[in-house]
């Protein structure tokens, strides 16, 4: 009995430290059921966002559907789930999607828990003004800046303009609305996000240099059962790059 309860106690044990990505399909699953699940954002322009039709468009949506063109017959296999910052790693390690393509930046501490596709676009900080007189950073050294509170942001900026004075937001509308009001001279983030606010503000320019360097990627499950997948997405993105697809679809987004 004693060594029975130890059993249990050792399976259990096993169930609770074992990462909930086991429970991912299998690249044999995702092909004999055409699906293909993928976590993107619905509401970042020009990444991927939904527009006034309602349909769900932006460079990662195009991603997606050639991933499933390509590797199931049809963009149609593709089906979306879309997702907040908070939850684009979770949706993969709890089998919610096979993948995500939802602006997530390859880190150390990330790629502890999942696996990471060759990146598809170099993203980066950037800043963008209102002000025609500002060309680049070189006339922001003195100049208030908004930032969002406790992002990696901040120190890139500081390092970049040490005299700036730095002003904190809760968010990008809050910055829109600050700057509006001409609370401000300019605000810091990222340049995907920053393009797209561009795209729909055109009062607002985004400035030409990038201030630090973030390279997003798709967001796969780890474990040896999921190497066919991740060998299929990998040399999908370098047939991508070598063709000159990814290139055209991100100068399309105008990214």
């Amino acid at each position: 009995m004693k060594h029975r309860l130890i059993n249990l106690l050792t399976a259990l044990l096993f169930l609770a430290i074992t990462p909930s990505s086991i429970l991912a399909r299998e690249w044999t699953k995702i092909e004999s059921q055409s699906e293909l699940k993928v976590a993107v954002k619905d509401n970042l322009r020009p990444l991927g966002f939904t527009d006034e039709n309602g349909h769900l468009i932006g460079l990662e949506v195009d991603i997606a559907r050639k991933l499933g063109e390509e590797l199931l017959g049809t963009a149609d296999a593709v089906k979306f789930l879309a997702v907040a910052n908070k939850d684009r790693l979770q949706v993969v390690l709890e089998d919610e999607t096979d993948i995500a393509i939802a602006r997530v930046g390859i880190t150390n501490s990330r790629s502890r828990i999942v696996a990471f596709s060759p990146y598809y676009y170099l993203d980066g900080t950037g800043i963008v003004t209102k002000n025609n007189e500002i060309q680049n950073i070189a006339g922001l050294n003195r100049s208030r800046i908004f930032v969002l509170n406790n992002s990696a942001t901040i120190a890139v900026v500081h390092n970049k303009l040490p005299h700036a004075t730095l002003i904190g937001v809760d968010s990008y509308q809050s910055a829109l609305e600050l700057l509006d009001t001409n609370q401000g001279d300019a605000f810091a983030g990222d340049r995907s996000v920053l393009t797209g606010w561009t795209q729909e503000y055109p009062d607002y320019k985004l400035l030409p240099e990038r201030l630090s360097g973030e390279a997003l990627a798709i967001v796969m499950p780890k474990g040896l059962q999921y190497k066919e997948l991740r060998n299929k997405v990998n040399q999908a993105i370098a047939d991508w790059k070598k063709s000159g697809w990814l290139k055209e679809r991100i100068e399309y987004w105008g990214l």
